[in-house]
C-alpha cells in the first residue's frame, strides 16, 4: 500500500446470488472468470449466513451492523429509520469520497445524506429509467415505468450491470487521488431469470440441486409448502402467458432452464465486475484498495422444489463473501460459519476504524489474520412477510394457513454443523449439516436428538436476551 495513503473500499453487492455460483464454493462449471479470479486472491468465508433471508432486512444489517428486529426492517420495502447510521457514518474519519451505485431497497429517499455523497439509482423512477428514456425507449407500463421483463430483454450495452459499471468507473477515475468508498449494488441475478447471456453456460453442464430431483417431502414448515404450492400454480399460469418460465418451474427441465438463465445473469454481473476491477488496475489503485463481494441472500432455484429466498435452507440463507486485501495474491479459506452481523465491524476494522457502539457484531479481521478467536454460533431470524398463498389451498385449514403465514423463526448454526430452526407458529427443524448437507432429514422430533435440541434452544434464548429480541 502506498505510504501514508488511506485504503479505498469497493463493495460489490449483487442481489440474490447464492454461494455455489463461484468455483471456490463448488460452482466449478459456472462461467464467472472475474469473480473466480477475485476469489483466487481473496479471503473466502466458506459458510457465510445472512441475518434475515430477504432483501430489505438483510440489507439493513449489511448497511448498519444491526439486527432487523432492532432496526425495524423486518420485512421488504420498509424504510430504514434514520436513527440508525449507515456504515460510512460510523467512521471517525469523514474525509472519504463515498458513492452508492445501484439498488438501495431501504427507502425511497436513498442513501444520499446517510454517509453517501453520491447515488446512482436503479429504482423504478431513478437514473436508469431516465437513461433508457434518453436512449429512445418508451416505458412499457402505464405508470411510466419499465417492467422487469422489459429490462431483462435489453442487450448487454443497455443492461443495468453495464450502466452501473460505467458509473462506477467514472467515479473511480474522478476520485483516484482521493480515499473513497464505493458500493456497486447490482439488481441481478434476481428474477426474472432472463438476460442477454442466457446461453453462456451450456445447458448440459447446469447441475440441479439434489433436492430438486427428489420427491417433495412434507416434513418441512407449512409456510414453505404453501410457498411451493403458490409458485407451482404461478408456473402453470406462466406456461400460458409467458414465452419461457421467468420466475418459477415445476419439472426438472424447467428447473434446469431457469438455472441456466440465472447463471447467465451471474455472468452478466461478472463481466461488469471485471470491467470495474480493470478500471481500478488502470488507475494504479490495486495496491491501495480493499475489494469485498457478498450478496443479500441466495436463491433456491428448484432446491426443495422452491424458488427465491424466504427460507432457512442453505440455498437461500448462505451467500458468498470475499475480501481481497491490498497486495493479496493468494486465496485463504475460512471454514468456520460466520454471520453478516459482523460485516460492518469488519469493514470498519479494515479501514482502520474502531467498532461503533451501534454494531451488534465483531470484526472478523482477527480470524482473517489467524489470531486465536473463539468459534461462535451463527444466528438468523425471520419475521412475517407477504407470503403469497394459492386461493383455495387445501394444504391445511384456513386458520392453520393464516398461522403459518404469520410465523417467525429463530435459527442457530453451530460450528460443528448443527442447524436448529425454532418457530412460534409452524414446524420446527433440526438438521445435521455434516451428515445431511442438503437438509433432507428433519431430526427435530427424533428422541435421540432431544439433548441437541435442548442445548441449542438454550443458545437461541441466550442470544435473544443478549440482542433484546422480544419474540
Amino acid at each position: 500500500m502506498a505510504a501514508n495513503r488511506k485504503p479505498n473500499l469497493i463493495l460489490f453487492l449483487p442481489d440474490q446470488q447464492r454461494a455455489d455460483t463461484l468455483a471456490c464454493y463448488g460452482g466449478v462449471k459456472v462461467h464467472a472468470p472475474n469473480l473466480n479470479k477475485l476469489a483466487s486472491e481473496s479471503v473466502i468465508f466458506e459458510r457465510t449466513y445472512v441475518t434475515h433471508p430477504v432483501c430489505t432486512p438483510s440489507r439493513s444489517s449489511l448497511m448498519t451492523g444491526t439486527w432487523p428486529h432492532i432496526n425495524g426492517c423486518t420485512r421488504n420495502s420498509v424504510p430504514l429509520d434514520r436513527r440508525f447510521r449507515v456504515f460510512p457514518e460510523l467512521m471517525q474519519d469523514q474525509n472519504y469520497r463515498t458513492a452508492y451505485i445501484g439498488k438501495w431497497h431501504l427507502g425511497e429517499d436513498g442513501p444520499v445524506g446517510r454517509g453517501f455523497q453520491h447515488w446512482i439509482s436503479t429504482d423504478d423512477r431513478g437514473d436508469y429509467t431516465r437513461y433508457l428514456i434518453a436512449k429512445g425507449f418508451a416505458p412499457d407500463k402505464p405508470n411510466g415505468r419499465f417492467s422487469e421483463v422489459a429490462v431483462s430483454n435489453l442487450p448487454i450495452e443497455l443492461s443495468r450491470p453495464k450502466f452501473l459499471e460505467e458509473h462506477a468507473c467514472d467515479f473511480i477515475e474522478k476520485h483516484q487521488r482521493d480515499p473513497f468508498i464505493l458500493v456497486v449494488a447490482f439488481v441481478e441475478p434476481h428474477s426474472p431469470y432472463n438476460g442477454p447471456l442466457n446461453d453462456v453456460n451450456p445447458l448440459d453442464e447446469v447441475e440441479l440441486d439434489a433436492t430438486a430431483t427428489l420427491p417433495e417431502h412434507e416434513d418441512i414448515p407449512l409456510r414453505y409448502r404453501l410457498m411451493r404450492e403458490w409458485q407451482q400454480a404461478e408456473a402453470l399460469l406462466d406456461r400460458e402467458r409467458l414465452p419461457i418460465q421467468l420466475f418459477f418451474g415445476i419439472t426438472p427441465d424447467e428447473y434446469r432452464s431457469i438455472k441456466q438463465r440465472y447463471l447467465g445473469l451471474v455472468a452478466l454481473v461478472d463481466q461488469s465486475i471485471g470491467a470495474i476491477l480493470g478500471c481500478l488496475e488502470r488507475c494504479g489503485l490495486n495496491e491501495n484498495t480493499i475489494v469485498v463481494h457478498t450478496s443479500d441472500h441466495g436463491d433456491s432455484l428448484g432446491a426443495h422444489h422452491l424458488f427465491g429466498k424466504e427460507t432457512m435452507f442453505e440455498e437461500a440463507a448462505r451467500v458468498p463473501w470475499l475480501i481481497r486485501l491490498p497486495g493479496q495474491m493468494r486465496p485463504k479459506m475460512i471454514s468456520h460459519p460466520v454471520s453478516h452481523i459482523d460485516f460492518v465491524p469488519t469493514l470498519l476494522d479494515l479501514l482502520g476504524q474502531s467498532n461503533h457502539p451501534q454494531c451488534a457484531g465483531k470484526s472478523l479481521l482477527p480470524l482473517m489474520h489467524d489470531e486465536t478467536a473463539p468459534l461462535r454460533n451463527v444466528f438468523l431470524e425471520w419475521a412475517p412477510n407477504r407470503t403469497k398463498v394459492k386461493k383455495g389451498s387445501r394444504l391445511a385449514r384456513r386458520r392453520l394457513i393464516k398461522r403459518a403465514v404469520e410465523e417467525s423463526t429463530r435459527t442457530i448454526v453451530s460450528p460443528d454443523g448443527w442447524k436448529l430452526c425454532l418457530r412460534d407458529r409452524d414446524l420446527n427443524e433440526l438438521y445435521n449439516l455434516k451428515d445431511d448437507p442438503f437438509e433432507t432429514r428433519n431430526l427435530y422430533l427424533d428422541a435421540q436428538y432431544a439433548s441437541v435440541v435442548s442445548r441449542f434452544t438454550t443458545e437461541i434464548c441466550r442470544w435473544q436476551e443478549a440482542t433484546n429480541d422480544k419474540l
